[in-house]
């Protein structure tokens, strides 16, 4: 297969720009990854919320210890054998009982409004991900969209430095024009057959990246939509209300701030005191049974509360709170430069976008130009009125157009994408 026949676009598998992205971010490794990280960082702020609930749990467990030869009374109706270790309450002790457990602390509350915050940060993260994805895949799109028109015009210029070879050699069967003439245009055909050859390798170069994002095997043959030709660009102000309305980086910077306060506020809660409450019922007795000997009940409940006040940790908790406060001044130093980098962002793009829009209306005026400027030289030339130098001029400067002006509606959708994404309208 020739490398014309390879950059040829495959009609049956037709991809539409949305649905490019739509696979990229399927295939994507990087934005898979940032997805990855939100899910998990929701999950993370799932756990902080339910820590601060009672956990249940069943307990049950059987325990035999050697008796010492003695006897006791061991709370039971009657004497009973005596354990050995003293810790055991009995020979045969049997426990099935329910425990439900809870911890209250400022603590548990500061984590859960860690875990909420960066579960907010990743959300904006993954955002970030996929503008950045969705202005590569809409830079390649388009780029292969050009990349074709310039070996189409490659293959076109190639043609007519042919044709005019031709009118040379008959020109000077005739003895009208000399042989430099004919070498001239020679030499042009042979220049635009490597250049077209080396068109053909770019297009097909830029479908391979393009196809790296979208599919399993990147040689597979589809083709794209050609650039649009709407250049209308949003007002200045629509694009500022909306870029600072749904700017990522601005809610990245915001969330680690609030982890940030809520780290400084989780670290400073090591001072306080937490209060543990504990309630089980069961049993817990020398016989795995409701009743005991002389129908002593066996079944019951506890309750129990702890307040754990902390004393001294070697000023630990001081080092954690001091570590968290120098988190949070690098947060807020974070904040101010997403600030200043989206009103620069916004400045920047509005402005590529609208040179870029301008300067492709120049470049369509530029085409016509060179394309009438041919016309007229070949004209001129088969009246003997001008060299051949002038007619390969022109065939240059027509070609030279095109190519510019395929580059300029890349320029142009790269940066009309770039304020889609900026805007959240992309």
């Amino acid at each position: 297969m020739s490398l014309a026949q390879q950059v040829q676009p495959d009609p049956s598998h037709h991809l539409t720009l949305s649905e490019a992205i739509q696979q990229a971010q399927a295939n994507e490794p990087t934005f898979a990854a940032a997805a990855a990280a939100e899910k998990s960082a929701r999950i993370d702020g799932y756990l902080a919320k339910t820590a601060l609930l009672p956990s249940v749990v069943y307990h049950n467990q059987m325990l035999y210890t050697q008796p010492n030869g003695q006897t006791n009374q061991g709370g039971q109706v009657g004497a009973q054998a005596s354990p050995v270790f003293i810790a055991n309450n009995a020979v045969h002790e049997y426990t099935s009982q329910g425990v439900v457990n809870e911890t209250i602390g400022l603590k548990q509350f500061a984590d859960a409004q860690v875990a909420a915050a960066n579960a907010a940060r990743a959300t904006a993260e993954l955002e970030i991900a996929r503008r950045g994805l969705v202005a590569t895949v809409v830079a390649l799109y388009y780029s292969l969209t050009a990349a074709r028109d310039k070996a189409k015009a490659q293959a076109d210029a190639f043609a007519e430095a042919k044709a005019f070879t031709t009118v040379t050699q008959q020109r000077e069967a005739a003895r009208e024009v000399a042989h430099a003439d004919v070498v001239k245009a020679q030499l042009q055909m042979q220049q635009k057959q490597r250049d077209l050859t080396d068109a053909n390798v770019a297009a097909d170069r830029v479908r391979l990246e393009l196809g790296v994002l979208l599919f399993p095997d990147p040689r597979t043959p589809y083709s794209t939509d050609a650039s649009t030709q709407q250049r209308n660009l949003p007002t200045r102000e629509e694009v500022n209300l909306l870029a600072t309305k749904n700017n990522p980086e601005m809610r990245s910077a915001l969330a680690a701030i609030n982890a940030a306060n809520a780290g400084v506020k989780s670290a400073k809660a090591a001072y306080l005191p937490d209060l543990g409450l504990n309630f089980t019922y069961g049993i817990d007795a020398p016989q795995f049974a409701k009743r005991g000997p002389d129908d002593v009940r066996n079944l019951g409940y506890s309750i129990s509360g702890t307040v754990d006040i902390p004393v001294w940790d070697w000023f630990s908790t001081q080092k954690r709170v001091k570590q968290s406060e120098i988190q949070r001044d690098a947060a807020k130093v974070g904040l101010t430069s997403a600030q200043r980098r989206l009103i620069a962002t916004l400045e920047e793009s509005y402005a590529e976008a609208t040179a870029a829009r301008d300067e492709l209306d120049l470049l369509d005026q530029s085409v016509h130009t060179a394309e009438e400027s041919l016309r007229l030289t070949k004209l001129r030339y088969a009246a003997g009125e001008s060299t051949a130098l002038e007619v390969v001029d022109a065939q240059n400067s027509y070609l030279a157009a095109v190519t510019a002006q395929s580059d300029g509606s890349v320029r142009f959708e790269s940066a009309l994408a770039a304020l889609q994404v900026l805007t959240g309208n992309l």
